[in-house]
């Protein structure tokens, strides 16, 4: 952590405020002169239906809960603390500054929209999320005491017992998908507290949460003292502890001994009775028990020699063991609209799920300094500082609206210093203080592809030593700087120490160019900007060792517009209406602001060039990351801290281990597996490098392969090389490979190359590779999908921005035939494929509505399409995972959502995740499914792969990510 922010935390640690005296600590940087004037905004060409977006638009999107206050917004990490579930925390004494803010408060309990739920405020918290205990994901009524106690009750009887009942328990858990046992209005984040010099500490308000949890021990604890009294501490020995006991009044005579002895004849014939059902429950238990081993893994045996709940304890409450850590979301743009645009509605989610959100804005925005829609842009006097202060007060009102439902909801706003040298504004949403805004307000390009050297990209090339700073012209920020490029790096490497994130969002690095034109296909600021996000996570990962893990996904830019809607109706116009907040269609000074309320120039479109109607990452949609062996173990692969990460559970009931980061850093999103024939697995991604110049940045493709079967030592990462000549040509825009093993036992990779064409390597007898081999193809987006048919002929699908086209051998070992034309209709990205039925089975989204589609190609004489189907869903976007009966993918709201059989309900569960959630066959009965929380965490679920079977409860995989 840098000085700055040291010296900074410090004094906001003993109740001090920002101001001179924290900014003296460091010093001010010296006033850097302000560079000549940039071109006006430039209309971009390459989508004729799009008119009017600038270069740089003021971001808009639902402010997540991430806020920081400001004093303490750069202040050294304090001492986390646990989540009570849905109390309400309040304000201490308020500090005077924000006194003239309270009466807004109210407005953080009103919904934005109508059926959508906000969390209440709560604040006078700490600064970052309290550690919060582990518990299963399960559905609603695993919350219910006397349900989950029921479980615990067959643990005393014998093992057998306890797996029947538990998954007796899970099954009734799991009737209602919808209403999972946690969620952020049960137990949210501790929340920042707001800008304010004379707060208490808050550890204060929970010094009562540990004795309330030893309490609930020590109840369950007697409860279980007391059941123990019983013959076996089965049933039938609490229901003896429960008869009346030496209190009851006596019977006396002959009429009593008979009634004892009546009584005492039918207690024998129920016990034969019961005797005979305890057979029976014992057959039916020792079959689940093997159920629950191959469900549950590790937790199985933990369990096992877990203390009992008995049912005189069950109306007492039960302290929650672990709630799920809500994980903390970092989102780095290039300007004040990009997240709106393009990291929607993943940014809503996060913050209706009551993360915290950190948005950061690299650039001012200030584009040609004229706010006006091109009706009145002629007559609009250029004011670069005051645009760019109109665009920020529109990002703050989008936020706002998203997070408390009044877009007036106050913010505090205040200066931090950088650990780059200059200084940063800092926005704190008052009523969600875990909400925060990041104004860095460096210059931009003001062009999309032209030459500008005063940029990002400038900076980057090296063809300017420093880039300075734009102003807006109501930043608490006062005095100039610039930065040079290590400065920027070092500038976003403090604040990710300071918010500690264990998702970072990003725009994509690599977004290629036209094939027609060779202009950028996105802006240059966005993947310039990016390449700095690259920089400053690769040192943040290196350099700084107490920290989380983090995961990191790449969000698709401008391209969007030219690909099927990703989104239905409904989400759709949700991410359109916040955009018009943040276009100020209305035009009333909410803000109170000289320089306007919002971003005029995109009044007239406010979802610019369709971009309101989609969603895509770049990276990171692979969904074979999770794999099995010959041994039923399972294997998870995924990209953490610029490092693949590995989780690996040996067999059926091996306890899981990990993560373990595989030596090698500069890792991209997104791996793919595949098993060798000699049973290894194999992984493969791509790897990012910098070198010396910037012209060296080099994307290629890399894979390691275990030693030999099962064992956890893999090989070093060898290199594929890439089929780019150099980065200036396509920005080094080379997909994430898809491989595959044919009948004979040949493994290639492909790629889709920036020219969007279909490029692969195959893998020889001997071991070596072939060449780069060009397939051919045009338009293709995204990653390719590959997998091999029943008779062992590969097979490899694209999509296109109308339709997918695919690749087959005509036999097994053979090259790739020409490519094929399916006839399918236009598909939102990402595809999957599997081989299935003696074919090869896709699955992909219907554009306009998230509904899953799948349809079989079978290769005999040619690819062919039959049975395509639409199989519904809960909307959503992204890639759809399917591992025998179970499909499972991310559903509006952000959650993962899965179908257990066919003709089943879908079902939605409590997990947002990062990329693409993964399964795969666990043997020839176990379907094991899997995804990457917002945390970083590892979270698996299981099920027989059986028509009338559920998923178990979702699991935490390893320790709490608090620091690797």
């Amino acid at each position: 952590m840098s000085d700055s922010w040291q010296s900074l935390g410090a004094g906001a640690g003993a109740g001090a405020g920002v101001g001179a005296g924290a900014w003296d600590q460091q010093g001010p940087p010296a006033e850097a002169p302000w560079g000549q004037p940039h071109p006006g905004y430039q209309v971009h060409p390459g989508y004729p239906g799009y008119e009017g977006h600038p270069a740089q638009q003021a971001s808009q999107g639902y402010p997540q809960p991430h806020a920081h206050p400001s004093p303490q917004i750069y202040q050294a990490q304090q001492p986390q603390q646990s989540y009570p579930p849905r109390e309400a925390h309040h304000l201490q004494q308020p500090h005077e500054a924000l006194s003239a803010h309270s009466a807004h408060s109210a407005h953080s309990a009103q919904p934005a929209h109508e059926g959508r739920q906000y969390h209440q405020a709560q604040q006078g918290q700490q600064p970052y999320p309290a550690e919060l205990p582990q518990q299963a994901y399960a559905p609603r009524e695993t919350h219910h005491s006397q349900q989950a106690q029921q479980a615990q009750q067959a643990q005393s009887a014998h093992q057998g017992q306890q797996a029947y009942r538990t998954q007796q328990a899970q099954s009734t858990h799991r009737a209602h998908p919808a209403e999972p046992a946690y969620s952020a209005q049960q137990a949210q984040p501790a929340h920042p507290t707001p800008p304010q010099a004379n707060f208490a500490p808050p550890q204060a308000e929970h010094a009562e949460l540990p004795d309330r949890a030893a309490q609930a021990d020590r109840e369950a604890g007697a409860a279980d003292g007391d059941d123990r009294a019983g013959a076996d501490g089965s049933r039938r020995g609490r229901r003896r502890s429960s008869a009346p006991g030496p209190q009851a009044p006596a019977e006396g005579g002959r009429g009593a001994a008979r009634r004892t002895r009546r009584t005492g004849t039918r207690r024998e014939a129920h016990r034969h009775r019961r005797a005979g059902l305890v057979k029976v429950v014992a057959f039916c238990a020792a079959t689940a028990a093997g159920s629950m081993l191959l469900l549950r893994g590790n937790e199985a045996l933990d369990r096992l020699g877990s203390p009992t709940v008995p049912d005189s304890a069950a109306g007492a409450p039960v302290a929650v063991v672990d709630p799920p850590d809500p994980g903390r979301v970092l989102q780095v743009v290039a300007h004040p609209d990009d997240d709106l645009y393009f990291m929607n509605p993943d940014l809503r989610y996060s913050i209706s799920a009551g993360h915290p959100v950190t948005s950061v804005y690299l650039t001012a925005g200030e584009a040609d300094g004229i706010n006006a829609g091109a009706g009145k842009a002629a007559t609009t006097r250029p004011n670069k500082p005051a645009y760019a202060e109109a665009r920020q007060n529109g990002i703050r009102a989008a936020y706002a609206l998203m997070a408390t439902g009044d877009r007036s909801s106050p913010w505090q706003r205040t200066v931090v210093p950088t650990k780059g040298g200059g200084h940063a504004e800092v926005d704190v949403l008052v009523a969600k203080p875990q909400l925060n805004l990041v104004w860095l307000q460096l210059r931009e390009a003001g062009t999309v592809y032209d030459d500008a050297p005063d940029s990002l990209h400038g900076l980057w090339d090296g063809r300017v030593p420093r880039l300075e700073s734009m102003l807006a012209s109501g930043t608490p920020v006062k005095q100039r700087f610039s930065y040079t490029k290590d400065q920027v790096v070092q500038s976003l490497v403090g604040i990710l120490e300071q918010y500690r994130p264990t998702t970072v969002r990003s725009q994509d690095p690599t977004p290629g160019r036209f094939a027609d034109t060779k202009r950028y296909t996105d802006h240059q600021d966005h993947f310039y900007g990016a390449r700095f996000v690259q920089l400053a996570t690769a040192a943040y990962a290196k350099d700084v060792k107490d920290r989380p893990h983090f995961a990191v996904q790449n969000y698709v830019g401008y391209v969007n517009g030219s690909l099927p809607s990703a989104l239905d109706p409904a989400e759709a116009k949700e991410k359109l209406d916040i955009l018009g907040t943040y276009a100020w269609l209305d035009q009333q000074n909410h803000c109170k602001s000289d320089a306007g309320c919002g971003d005029l120039k995109v009044s007239d479109q406010p979802g610019g060039n369709r971009w309101s109607d989609s969603i895509n990452y770049a990276r990171g949609t692979s969904t074979t990351w999770l794999t099995s062996d010959k041994d039923h173990g399972l294997w998870a692969f995924k990209v953490l801290d610029g490092q693949v990460a590995l989780w690996h559970r040996p067999g059926l009931v091996g306890r899981w281990k990990g993560p373990d980061l595989l030596p090698g850093t500069g890792m991209d999103p997104g791996v793919s597996t595949v098993i060798l024939p000699d049973g290894r697995t194999a992984a493969f991604g791509t790897r990012t490098s910098f070198g010396a110049k910037a012209a060296d940045y080099r994307r290629e493709v890399v894979y390691v392969v275990q030693k030999r079967p099962g064992a956890e030592e893999f090989t070093e990462w060898q290199s594929l090389g890439t089929p780019e000549t150099a980065d200036e040509t396509w920005t080094s825009d080379i997909s994430a490979p898809a491989v595959s093993v044919d009948g004979t036992g040949q493994l290639a990779a492909y790629v889709r190359d920036g020219a969007g064409t279909l490029r692969g390597r195959v893998q020889h007898a001997d071991g070596t590779w072939g060449p780069w081999d060009k397939y051919g193809g045009s338009d293709l987006h995204g990653s390719p999908v590959t997998a091999t048919d029943g008779a062992g002929r590969r097979m490899v699908f694209a999509a296109t921005s109308k339709s997918v086209v695919g690749w087959g051998q005509p036999k097994p070992g053979a090259p790739l035939g020409p490519v094929t034309p399916t006839g399918l209709p236009d598909t939102t990205l990402p595809l999957t494929a599997q081989g299935r039925e003696g074919g090869v089975r896709l699955w992909f989204r219907k554009p306009g509505s998230g509904n899953v589609r799948t349809a079989l190609i079978t290769g005999e004489g040619g690819l062919k399409v039959s049975q395509m189907t639409d199989l519904g869903g809960l909307q959503g976007f992204g890639a759809v995972t399917a591992s025998g009966h179970v499909l499972a993918g991310r559903t509006a709201g952000g959650q993962l959502g899965s179908e257990a059989g066919s003709g089943r309900p879908w079902e939605r569960s409590p997990l947002m995740f990062v990329g693409a959630p993964s399964s795969t066959m666990t043997g020839r009965s176990m379907v094991s499914l899997a995804v990457v929380g917002l945390d970083a965490r590892l979270y698996v679920t299981s099920s027989p792969d059986a028509p009338d079977a559920h998923l178990a409860p979702w699991q935490p995989v390893g320790p709490r990510n608090n620091a690797p």
